[in-house]
């Protein structure tokens, strides 16, 4: 049997026996001193009591003394002599392994990480990590759905009152680090595909739960990690069957079914009272559009502040605010037929004198000419562009009080600082080019250079004007104008229909659906149940607690429109398990509180929402149970602290004091 021992500093092997020599040598110290202490205080008490004659008289001092080390020599050493006399060197275990363990606490400490650095590891880590989680998602749990509510949050940039998931997310500024991949999961939803921000946050934190119990038992993340994959696999391999293609429709026909798409998304939003209305306004708006790029930034959202959503309306072109202008802006005209337009990227206005500049004259008549020669610059450009047919003028840099009156007279229009994104609108709109110098530029040159457009016009809306360009000949581009009572209502507004048109848009691209209302997502769950029947292993029961976590969408929005979940989900597992197949489009109903052919409701949704939003929960879910350690440092947190060290030290990692680590 080997001995138990222990490597010194030195390098030397620190056997058990030698620590019980050591034991041995305190005991037998403690075993000399016991008959000596003993003595002494029988003899302090005998010349005390007895009062012999030649007995000092500063004995008596240490009479109370002497009684303490009595009792102490017969109370503690005195069992210990009788018990190591009966049992032997077993007595001294306690002690030898008490000088073993004193030899490894003085053992060299191995600095590993920054001073403050804290590590927490094992099961408890994981839990706490998975609680972090489940409450991220109770906090939107309650969102999903068309009759979720909605979260005000306020903050240093103001008050926002919103119920989608992604801004939530990033406006609730979460500190935990395995918290955040929730965050980051949702705004990948968002980024991605545009919808189904909560639904994703929900269905992570709904798997974390799951596999708490299992984690608590013992198993092994690994094992929960592999059949979650597997059922991953499974899951979007049955949406891919079970979606319907909307590929060889007619036109008409098509843009029906993406209106349908858009009024599911709206359902959940503030706007939801006018789904018709934006419905048509989204499906036009993204219809506009190149088919074969489908670029969002060719819709520009305008927020108007005042009026009711009525008011809101689509241009088919471009729309934006007037940008600041200068005297002589109203003397220009504010309304074209087919007019023809520049756009320039360079500045109209009379520069001013640098500072501290000196220029040495010696003829007092020439300092005129290098004023007329500035100005005779400014004319040129000027007249260039009037030369060139243009009817209105855009620039990106500034158009000053000259060139505006200038333009004026000449019955141009003309608007500086124009934002880089309405300009790049208005250049695929109109089919103009951005030109960089107006230098050689005529009639014939600038034809094309030139865009154009059916009309023009400035008009008032609300409190704001507008210019508005319609009937562009190369409209890749729409612009909707919203309105609303307040500023928070109507960025609200704006998000709803961002997530609208992220849809449409991807509906288009991508022609498969899905019946929603949690149909999907039963259907799945039953179809899971019966593959895991198929597995032989503990991954059985993985699959079907996967299975079980899919039902937390329509458990949800029953919850949400104040339904009871239970009754509901038992009629949508009794439809779900029909052998016929004819029931795995129903969903929750949200109206009656029932269930519901969702296809036949037009509840519809794009069958990338479910796979992206699956496949996404999965994987930020296994990411979580695969991390069984947090190495935090506070320090690196503070701001003052997070500066870069300066060069010079070359202490490199390993320099400094830190944390040690026992080997």
């Amino acid at each position: 049997m080997d001995v138990p021992t222990i490597e010194s500093v030195d390098g030397e092997v620190f056997p058990i026996e030698k620590a019980r020599k050591m034991a041995q040598r305190f005991f037998y110290f403690g075993f000399a001193f016991l008959p000596w202490l003993w003595f002494t205080s029988v003899w302090l008490f005998w010349h005390e009591f007895r009062g012999r004659p030649g007995a000092d008289p500063e004995i008596k001092k240490y009479t109370r003394w002497s009684a303490i080390g009595f009792a102490f020599a017969t109370i503690i050493f005195l069992p210990w002599f009788l018990l190591y006399i009966i049992a032997g060197d077993t007595v001294l275990d306690p002690y030898t392994y008490y000088i073993l363990d004193a030899t490894r606490l003085n053992q060299p400490q191995i600095i590993l990480l920054k001073e403050g650095t804290d590590t927490s590891q094992g099961k408890p880590q994981l839990i706490s990590n998975i609680n972090a989680c489940m409450a991220v998602a109770d906090t939107v749990r309650t969102t999903l759905g068309p009759r979720g509510m909605d979260k005000l949050i306020h903050n240093d940039r103001g008050v926002t009152i919103s119920n989608d998931g992604a801004t939530i997310m990033k406006l609730l500024e979460i500190v935990h680090p395995a918290a955040k991949s929730l965050v980051d999961v949702s705004l990948a939803q968002d980024a991605e595909v545009g919808d189904g921000t909560t639904s994703v946050v929900i269905l992570a934190g709904e798997f974390l739960k799951e596999a708490k119990p299992f984690v608590e038992e013992g198993v092994h993340p690994r094992s929960i990690i592999k059949a979650y994959r597997m059922a991953c696999e499974i899951a979007v391999s049955k949406i891919k069957e079970l979606s319907i293609s909307l590929e060889g429709k007619g036109a008409a026909e098509k843009i029906d079914l993406l209106k349908k798409c858009a009024q599911t998304t709206l359902n959940s939003k503030l706007v939801s009272g006018e789904k018709e209305f934006f419905a048509q306004m989204v499906v036009d708006a993204v219809s506009s559009l190149d088919p074969e790029l489908v670029d969002l930034k060719m819709i520009g959202i305008k927020k108007v502040q005042g009026g009711g959503l009525r008011d809101s309306f689509l241009v088919d072109g471009v729309a934006f605010k007037k940008t600041f202008s200068y005297a002589g802006f109203e003397q220009q005209p504010k309304y074209f037929d087919n007019p023809k337009l520049l756009l320039l990227n360079i500045e109209l206005e009379l520069k001013s004198e640098r500072e501290n500049a000196e220029i040495r004259l010696d003829d007092p008549a020439a300092y005129q000419s290098i004023v007329d020669a500035e100005w005779n610059i400014i004319y040129e450009k000027l007249d260039s562009c009037i030369r060139s047919g243009a009817q209105i003028v855009l620039s990106r840099l500034a158009i000053g009080d000259l060139a505006t009156q200038y333009f004026a007279d000449h019955g141009v229009f003309c608007a500086g600082r124009v934002e880089p994104g309405d300009m790049e609108r208005v250049m695929k709109a109109t089919g103009a080019r951005v030109q960089t110098t107006v230098n050689g530029l005529t009639l014939d040159s600038a034809k094309g250079v030139l865009g154009t457009c059916a009309t023009f016009e400035e008009r008032q809306v609300g409190a704001e004007r507008y210019n508005l360009f319609k009937g562009c000949p190369q409209a890749r581009t729409a612009t909707i104008v919203l309105r609303g009572g307040s500023e928070q209502f109507i960025d609200e507004a704006d998000r709803s229909l961002h997530d609208a048109i992220c849809i449409v848009r991807r509906a288009l691209k991508h022609a498969e659906i899905v019946p929603g209302g949690g149909a999907i997502e039963m259907e799945i769950s039953r179809h899971l149940r019966e593959a895991a029947l198929k597995q032989t292993s503990k991954a059985q029961l993985f699959i079907k607690a996967f299975a079980k976590a899919l039902e937390v969408i329509p458990r949800q929005l029953c919850s949400n429109a104040g339904f009871d979940a239970t009754d509901v989900l038992n009629k949508l597992r009794q439809k779900h398990a029909l052998a016929d197949g004819s029931g795995r489009n129903f969903g929750v109903d949200v109206n009656t509180g029932g269930v519901v052919d969702t296809y036949d409701a037009f509840v519809w949704e794009p069958s990338l929402v479910k796979l992206n939003a699956i496949a996404s929960a999965t994987e930020a879910a296994c990411l979580i149970l695969s991390v069984d350690e947090t190495v935090r440092n506070p320090k690196s947190e503070d701001p003052q602290n997070s500066q870069p060290a300066r060069g010079g030290g070359g202490r490199g990692r390993g320099g400094g004091r830190g944390r040690g680590m026992r080997r």
